[in-house]
């Protein structure tokens, strides 16, 4: 099944305070998290070092937090489509909380819900909540407010 294609502005509007969909499921392996490492610099052991890791409270290496926040990109694009307006831009974040966290190897997915959608002088601005749960685990990864601009 395909991403869900929303041609209109008015198409998008009904769609307000519905879940657009939910992921499929992602494993968060070791390979990805020291590749994130990599590209930020960030090099914590609890993230990058397996072995030193598994004496921690986790017992092993953990995600960075906003390594599954990055992942809200691709879980929205496997979600839903924009096909209206000349461009979309990331415009930012409300809130973002980093309840449990992702031990290394574990699956994800996404449940992603349209809050509010607003007129601006700068065009359509939309504040969709994405939560991001571990499977088997009872608290949710992250759970955060994106906004995009749809600009016209």
């Amino acid at each position: 099944m395909g991403a869900r294609v929303i041609s209109s502005a008015e198409e998008m509007k009904g769609l307000l305070g519905q879940q657009l969909g939910v992921t499929d499921w992602l494993t968060v392996d070791q390979g990805r998290v020291d590749g994130f490492a990599k590209v930020t610099g960030d090099h914590q052991w609890i993230h990058v070092d397996p072995e030193r890791a598994k004496e921690s409270p986790f017992g092993g290496t953990v995600a960075h937090g906003f390594l599954t926040l990055a992942l809200t990109v691709p879980f929205g694009a496997e979600l839903y489509e924009l096909h209206f307006g000349s461009s979309r831009l990331n415009y930012g974040l409300n809130k973002v909380r980093f309840p449990a966290p992702v031990p290394v190897g574990s699956r994800i997915r996404a449940q992603v819900t349209l809050d509010e959608i607003r007129e601006t002088g700068a065009g359509l601005q939309l504040t969709t909540t994405y939560t991001i749960e571990i499977e088997g685990k009872e608290r949710p990864a992250c759970v955060a407010e994106r906004l995009t601009l749809v600009v016209p």
